[in-house]
This record gives structure tokens, C-alpha cells and sequence, in this order.
């Protein structure tokens, strides 16, 4: 049997390997970056929503606690934006050099938030990180708009994860993911709606490719991603 620290360590593998997996996707998809995200949380709202009423589950919870998912719901609706538009506009690989950053941000935002002291040796390779990517955007010149997304999307991913890290202590994660997706996808309607794009018909048309890239990125990279990074955070 595995230790409990073996398990944390796959678990978090699993994870990155997904987000990974999730960007390689986004890449294949040929529709819009906010189209994209809006079609993915929207499916992915509807899927929690038939497990809940499956499991019979609960989805009751105070309007402070659906207010402040809400808000990190937006969090992650912005940086799903900008994490499939810096793919758009550069590539997989340089996107995700961009979101290895995210040590950094996560390590000055836990003591911002929380109090918690610097641990200092995770600054060191946040920094080696860092240096990484500047080696690539010194030889990447032509991808600066698509790095500069991709570190808004890490910024955001550590944002609304050092967020969850104390509400999944006191809330069930998977009442947290279903409203933080809901948010997020009724704010992107909102943004759709403003610039007239449900007025055209072929904003409905997903090709079969398209769809297909989209289920899959809805079955194994959205819900179970989002509920496992939870389950961890409270632990």
C-alpha cells in the first residue's frame, strides 16, 4: 500500500499531467478561445448538475458561500480565457512555460493571504523557472503576446487556488466546483452576449472534430481535475 505522501504525489502528477493534456487539446480546437470556455464549463455545469440529482446530492448552501465561489468562479473563467488564448496565439509548449510560474505567484500570494511564512528553497526553483523562461523568450521573440496570456492565466490559476485552498476546508468540493463553474460560465455568457455573438447561428455549429475535442476535454479534463485539486487542498 501506498504511503500517504506517495498518494499526494501521484494525485498531483495526475493533475499536471491533465493540465497538460487540457492545453494540447485547446490547441486542436478551432474555434475561439472564450467560445471554448464557454462550451466547457456550460457541458461541464450540466454534467455536475445530473450527478448531483444521480447521487442525490445537495447543492443548498448560504448566499455568502455562493457569493465568494462566485467570485473565484470568475477568477477561473478569466484565466481559462486567457490560458486557451495565449494557445491561440503562440503554442502548447509556450503556454505551459508560461503557467510554470505559477510556484512563484502561489508562493508570495500564501503569505499575502494567510500569513504564512516564505518558504524559501520554493522561491529558488520558482526562480530557476522563471530564468527557464526567459531562456525561451529570448530565442521565442515572435510568441511575446502568447507568454505575456500565459502568465496572466498562471497569475489567475494561483490566485483562485490559494482562494480554494481555505474555502474547500469548510465547504464540500464539490459543492465549491459547481457554483465556481456556474459562475464562470454565466459571466462568459454575459461577454458573448455583449458582443452580439449568439446572434449568429454558426456560433452553434461545432464541427465533429470540435465536439469531439470538447467532450474529451469535459470528461477527463474539467470535473475530475477540478474536484481532485479540491479534495487535496483539504486535506
Amino acid at each position: 500500500m501506498l504511503n500517504a505522501k506517495y498518494k499526494n504525489h501521484l494525485h498531483l502528477n495526475f493533475i499536471v499531467f491533465i493540465w497538460g493534456f487540457t492545453a494540447v487539446l485547446g490547441a486542436l480546437i478551432s474555434i475561439g478561445a472564450t467560445s471554448l470556455v464557454w462550451y466547457r464549463m456550460g457541458m461541464s455545469v450540466v454534467v455536475l448538475l445530473i450527478y448531483a440529482y444521480w447521487m442525490q446530492k445537495s447543492l443548498q448552501q448560504s448566499a455568502k458561500a455562493i457569493f465568494q465561489f462566485s467570485l473565484v468562479g470568475f477568477l477561473i473563467a478569466m484565466h481559462w480565457m486567457a490560458f486557451f488564448y495565449a494557445i491561440k496565439i503562440s503554442n502548447v509548449s509556450i503556454t505551459l512555460a508560461a503557467m510554470s510560474t505559477g510556484a512563484l505567484f502561489t508562493t508570495f500570494l500564501e503569505p499575502l493571504f494567510y500569513r504564512k511564512k516564505i518558504v524559501w528553497y520554493e522561491v529558488f526553483f520558482a526562480i530557476i523557472a522563471m530564468l527557464g523562461l526567459l531562456v525561451i523568450y529570448n530565442v521565442q521573440t515572435t510568441f511575446t503576446m502568447g507568454l505575456l496570456f500565459g502568465l496572466i492565466a498562471s497569475f489567475l490559476s494561483a490566485l483562485f487556488a490559494v482562494l480554494n485552498s481555505k474555502m474547500v476546508k469548510k465547504h464540500e468540493a464539490y459543492n465549491i466546483t459547481f457554483y465556481e463553474l456556474l459562475a464562470g460560465f454565466l459571466f462568459i455568457t454575459v461577454i458573448l452576449l455583449l458582443n452580439g455573438d449568439f446572434v449568429s447561428p454558426s456560433f452553434f455549429r461545432l464541427s465533429f472534430s470540435d465536439f469531439g475535442y470538447i467532450f474529451i476535454l469535459l470528461l477527463f479534463a474539467q470535473p475530475i481535475p477540478w474536484l481532485l485539486q479540491q479534495i487535496y487542498y483539504a486535506k
